[in-house]
Order: C-alpha cells, then structure tokens, then sequence
C-alpha cells in the first residue's frame, strides 16, 4: 500500500512535494543542520513551490484571457496544482494548530 506522501510525491504536478526521508543530520560546509533546520528549510520550500504554482496560474490565466495562450489545458492544470498545493497546505496548517492546541491543554 502506497502512504499518502508517497503517492503526493507521484504527483507530476507537484514537483516541489517529495516524500519525507531519513537525514544524517549533516549538510555542506559551514552549515548548521538538524532536525529543526531540516523542517523549517523543508516547510520554505514547501511554501515556496505553493506560491510558484499560483504565480504560474496566475500567469496562465492572463493569458487564456488574452486569448495568447494555445493550449488552454495548460491553464487548467497549473489551476489544479495550485488548488492542491494550497489544500495540502492548509491541511498542514490545520494539524500543526491542533496539535499546538493539544499541547496548550496537557499543560494547563
């Protein structure tokens, strides 16, 4: 059975999504890595791609109203990626609140 990041990763359309690996936790010269700095460099990059799509999207769109793009399928897939990409996001956002929310309560 194929885990959900695995078949994310598939995904043609979103090329920047790959799935979580095993890191030794050390990087090039001169560079601090860990688990922390691996996430968050992981997390930008993430963000980074979201917002790559939806630039191109936004392009694309333009010009499919221009009536200067050939292949208006192109729009719709860079549509649907971004619309993934920002699902995904979301879904990411919403389980880090929770389990921000559940460590708040264990303290009280």
């Amino acid at each position: 059975m194929t885990s959900p990041i695995s078949a994310l990763g598939a995904v043609s359309g979103l090329s920047g999504v790959s799935p979580i690996t095993g890191t030794s936790g050390t990087s090039g010269a001169g560079q601090v890595s860990g688990p922390n700095t691996d996430f968050a460099g992981m997390l930008s990059k993430g963000l980074e791609s979201v917002q790559a799509s939806q630039s191109k999207a936004s392009d694309l769109a333009v010009q499919v109203a221009n009536g200067t793009l050939q292949d208006p399928a192109q729009y719709t897939m860079a549509s649907t990626e971004a619309a993934l990409g920002l699902q995904l996001t979301m879904a990411i956002r919403n389980k880090a609140l929770e389990a921000f929310q559940e460590i708040m309560r264990m303290q009280a």
